[in-house]
């Protein structure tokens, strides 16, 4: 009996958990329409369409597991912090 309370106690902390996700990105969504900020994926595009660049964090990268090809086509290249700051010398840094 043990036993089998440990894995339902494991699975509706799972389902909570993912729960607690989808909840988070639907309180999000709701407040950049409220903000009226456009879509991820627009603003992105807004960004690029600017002349702007974007850039992975390799610490990120690697410690959620992706790889280029994970990422929209936007993304220039995934780059360390030494290498962003050395390919933004003498520009404005608005987020790192």
């Amino acid at each position: 009996m043990k036993r089998v309370s440990i894995i339902l106690a494991m699975a509706v902390l799972a389902l909570s958990i993912m729960s607690t996700g989808a909840l988070a990105t639907k309180m999000m969504q709701k407040k950049m329409d409220a903000l009226d900020i456009p879509p991820i994926d627009e603003f992105i595009e807004m960004i690029s369409a600017a002349g702007g660049k974007l850039y992975a964090c390799k610490a990120s990268v690697d410690m959620f597991g992706l790889k280029q090809s994970d990422f929209v086509d936007e993304v220039q290249s995934i780059l360390t912090v030494g290498d962003f700051y050395a390919l933004a010398a003498g520009g404005q840094i608005i987020f790192t």
